[in-house]
This record gives C-alpha cells, structure tokens and sequence, in this order.
C-alpha cells in the first residue's frame, strides 16, 4: 500500500496539465481548472497501471473466457438497472432485467452465455443517477474524480447510491469480493481500447473530447435515446439570409406606368 501511495504522488507531482485560456468559462464546466489537474493525474495512472494491465490482459486470456466474464459483470448489472427502472415508473423494463437475470444466471451459467438476446430482450443500462435526471435533478457541473474518472454533481450523488445497490459488494468472502471487482475493472478498461486508439487519435484535445461525449451520452441515457433539443440546435436551423419579399402586383403595375 505504501508503494502504491507512493508510485501515485510521484505521477501526481511529475507534470501539470495544460490549462487553456479561457478554463472555467463554459457554463456545463466552471471548475474546469481543477477538473484538467485531477483528469491529467487519472490519465497518468491509466497509461502508467491500468491500460498496460488491460493490455496484458487482452494478450494473455483467451476471447471466449473474456468475453464470458465480460456477460458474468453485465449480468449482475441487471439487478441495480431493475431497481432503477422501476423508480423511474418504468415497470415493463424493470421486468424484463429480472427475467434477463433469472434465465441468464441460470440457462445462461451465471450470464457467460446472453441467451435472453436471442429471445429479443435487450439488455438496459440505468443507474441512480439517470433516476435523479428522470425526477428532474439537473446534471450540474461537469467533475472529474481522482481514480473515478467524469462525473457530475448528480452523477456523483447517484455513484454513491451505486455502491449500496452492487450486488458484487454482497459476495464473501471479502477476498472472493476484491479480486471479482479487479477483474470487472480490468475487463471494462480491456473493452474500452480499440475504440480509445481511435478516439484519441481524432481528439484535438482529449480532456474536452472526453468531457463532451461524456456529458452527451449521458444525457441520452437519462432521456432513454430521445434527448430534448438544445437552443443551439435551433440556431443551426435559421436561415442564412432573410428572403426577400415580393412587391404587390399592384405596386409593380404603377411603377411600369
């Protein structure tokens, strides 16, 4: 632990990111200051232990065993989603997670196989914090936290909820726990990396890049695919140029006089 704390203080203190003019202006981001340090720190970790574990990981596991573990963690996910569907008054979905994981932690051995897939009922992803936008809790600002990665004040608030509600954290022993939540975060990073090579390749800045896509995809979530518009897309539709107006017949009839 004491290497650990240590290894982290020194990625802490061996650079400090690039702050642009004009950091804190965008409404969505006002401690973007602090949220560019303490993303920077994160990013430090991941490229110096996360990605290359996920990497050794990819390398070294068999796909099909990946990806059966991968349906193990989607499966015990069901069960928050259930409980959130249904405080969003969302009753048929919150059926169909149950019955996903009935048949899948059984048919489908604990969900290694999605077996419910095939039957046409697809797998949802809600969390507390989509149920706090669906009562009407705005977002709030856009927060980076260390280790965590993007948030936001609501998002924040429904992670926390998260933790209660994991059924991971119900396992025991407390060892059997840890090394299962290990793997799930490895797994999730090991998935994330085809599509960070080509994202960070595109990425002018990866922090505001990160930052966007983030505060998008989670406003789709909480709007289940159907997010209201945005004034700025009414902007996009007015027109370049204000069209000109006909002269009455009756005007241009004199002016030919």
């Amino acid at each position: 632990m004491r290497s650990a704390l240590l290894a982290l203080c020194a990625l802490l203190a061996a650079g400090c990111a690039t702050i642009p003019p004009g950091a804190g202006t965008n409404p969505a981001d006002p401690w973007e200051v602090y949220n560019r340090h303490v993303f920077d720190f994160n990013d430090r970790v991941d490229r110096a232990l996360t990605r290359p574990v996920a990497e050794f990981y990819v390398d070294h596991v068999p796909e099909p065993l990946r990806q059966c573990l991968g349906g193990v963690f989607n499966n015990l996910s069901e069960v928050p989603s259930a409980l959130n569907n249904l405080l969003q008054a969302k009753p048929a979905a919150a059926l169909t997670d149950l019955c996903r994981v009935a048949i899948n932690s059984t048919v489908g051995l604990l969900g290694c196989f999605d077996v419910v897939a095939k039957m046409g009922l697809a797998r949802s992803d809600e969390d507390f914090g989509q149920t706090l936008g669906r009562w009407g809790l705005a977002a709030g600002p856009y927060f980076v936290w260390p280790l965590l990665g993007p948030s936001s004040v609501r998002d924040s608030v429904g992670r926390v909820a998260g933790f209660y509600t994991d059924p991971l954290d119900a396992l025991r022993p407390i060892n059997l726990r840890n090394a299962l939540a290990v793997t799930r975060l490895i797994d999730t990073r090991a998935q994330l990396l085809p599509a960070e090579r080509v994202m960070r390749a595109a990425a002018l800045d990866w922090y505001q890049f990160v930052r966007d896509t983030y505060l998008m995809r989670r406003l789709n979530l909480v709007h289940d695919g159907d997010p209201p518009r945005q004034p700025e897309d009414f902007d996009d539709e007015a027109p370049a140029e204000t069209p000109r107006v006909p002269a009455p017949a009756a005007a241009t009839t004199e002016a030919a006089a």
